[in-house]
């Protein structure tokens, strides 16, 4: 079995991989990091590089499960998700929310919202680490 993770380089997408590797330690499968399009300051619209990805899981104390990285350049990551966890047969989807205030804890993001309505398997949703 497999978990599949929802990653970009932030704050959200480490504490989601975070996450799912130490579940997927836990339990003793593999990783599947869905590095999906995220908006660069400096360069815009970017996918993280494998490399990236592999220098987040290192920040991880312990052993390391066998990771996979699959790159999605499509705008709508939920569907990306559910696309992955249903090919792999996931056992767990990880994905990370964002902070919101009061009022926006009411909606989940449109991705989010997806993921977790639609996804065969459970779902992990986790906040930001910091």
């Amino acid at each position: 079995m497999t978990v599949v993770v929802g990653y970009s380089p932030s704050g959200q997408g480490r504490a989601a991989l975070h996450a799912a590797i130490r579940h997927a330690v836990r339990v003793g499968e593999d990783v599947v990091v869905a590095s999906h399009l995220y908006n660069d300051p400096d360069s815009g619209p970017a996918v993280a590089s494998e490399q990236v990805v592999l220098d987040d899981c290192r920040a991880v104390e312990g052993a390391l499960p066998e990771i996979t990285v699959r790159s999605c350049d499509q705008r709508d990551v939920g569907e990306f998700l559910l696309d992955l966890a249903g090919e792999l047969d996931a056992s767990l989807v990880v994905i990370c929310l964002r902070r919101k205030s009061p009022i926006g804890k009411l909606n989940l993001g449109a991705s989010a919202r997806r993921v977790v309505l639609g996804a065969a398997c459970p779902v992990l949703a986790v906040k930001d680490e910091s």
